[in-house]
C-alpha cells in the first residue's frame, strides 16, 4: 500500500448484492465498489438495476447486472453462477431484496399478501444464503448480511406478515452463524429504522401530521440515510468485523432502545 493511502474496506473482493436497484441496495452497491469490490447488482427492476452499474462504471468500478427474482430457486442458483462465471469468486453478500406488503391487521392480512412477503423475505433470504454458502465453503471464506429491519425486533401494527418474515430473517441468520462458523463464514443481519428511500417516503408522506410521529418515533429525531445502512453492512462484512457473527445490528436511531 503506498504511504499515506486508505486501505479500502473490502478491496480485490466480489460482493452480490441483491436488490440493487434503488435505496439501500443501491447505496450500497455503489459503498462496495467505492471501497475496492467487484459488484453483482441483482434485482427483479432491469433498468433501474443496470443504471446501478452505470452509477458504479461511473466512479471507475466493476460491476456486472443479473436479473433475479430472489424467490426464485432456479433464478438465485444463475445469479451466483453469473458471479463465478464472471469473477471466479464470491467474498461478500448482502440478502438486501424486499417488499413493502399491504398494510393491514392480521385478520385483514390476504392470504397473497402473506404468502409474497415471505416468499421475498423469508425464503429469498434463505434461498440466497443457501447458493451463496456453497461457493463460499470451496473458498474456506466468506461474510453474509442479510436485511431484517426493526420489525424483526419488535413488533407493529398493521404488519403481521413483515414482521412474521423480517423476525423470522433474524433467526434464520442465527442458526446459519452457528452452522458455518467453523468455516469462516461471517453471516450477521442489519435492522434498519425507517431510512429515507422511496419506500419509506411513500409511508410517511400519507399525511404531514403522520410523518412527523413516526420520525418522533426515532429518538436521533430524524430518519436514516441509506449511506449509513450501507456503511454498516460494508463493515459487517469487512475484516474488521472478523469476530463479529450472528449479531442482529439495529441501525435505527435508537429505535428498539426504548
Amino acid at each position: 500500500m503506498e504511504e499515506g493511502k486508505m486501505e479500502k474496506l473490502v478491496e480485490g473482493k466480489v460482493a452480490v448484492v441483491t436488490g440493487g436497484s434503488s435505496g439501500i441496495g443501491r447505496a450500497t452497491a455503489l459503498a462496495f465498489a467505492k471501497e475496492g469490490a467487484k459488484v453483482v447488482v441483482a434485482d427483479v427492476l432491469i433498468e433501474e438495476g443496470q443504471e446501478t452499474v452505470r452509477l458504479i462504471h461511473q466512479e471507475g468500478g466493476e460491476a456486472i447486472f443479473v436479473r433475479t427474482d430472489v424467490s426464485k430457486a432456479a433464478e438465485v442458483e444463475a445469479l451466483i453462477q453469473s458471479c463465478i462465471q464472471v469473477y471466479g469468486r464470491l467474498d461478500c453478500a448482502f440478502n438486501n431484496a424486499g417488499i413493502e406488503g399491504a398494510v393491514a391487521p392480521t385478520a385483514d392480512c390476504t392470504e397473497e399478501n402473506w404468502d409474497r412477503v415471505i416468499a421475498v423475505h423469508l425464503k429469498g433470504q434463505w434461498l440466497c444464503m443457501k447458493y451463496e454458502i456453497p461457493q463460499m465453503l470451496k473458498q474456506g471464506k466468506g461474510a453474509i448480511v442479510n436485511m431484517a429491519s426493526v420489525a424483526g425486533l419488535v413488533g407493529i401494527q398493521g404488519l403481521s406478515a413483515y414482521c412474521a418474515s423480517k423476525g423470522g430473517v433474524v433467526q434464520l441468520t442465527r442458526a446459519a452463524a452457528l452452522e458455518y462458523a467453523k468455516a469462516n463464514i461471517r453471516i450477521n443481519v442489519v435492522c434498519p429504522g425507517l431510512i429515507r428511500t422511496a419506500m419509506a417516503e411513500r409511508v410517511i408522506n400519507i399525511n404531514p401530521e403522520y410523518a412527523a410521529q413516526v420520525i418522533g418515533m426515532h429518538p436521533l429525531g430524524r430518519l436514516g440515510n441509506p449511506e449509513e445502512l450501507a456503511a454498516a453492512v460494508l463493515w459487517l462484512c469487512s475484516d474488521a468485523a472478523s469476530f463479529v457473527t450472528g449479531h442482529a445490528m439495529a441501525v435505527d436511531g435508537g429505535y428498539v432502545a426504548q
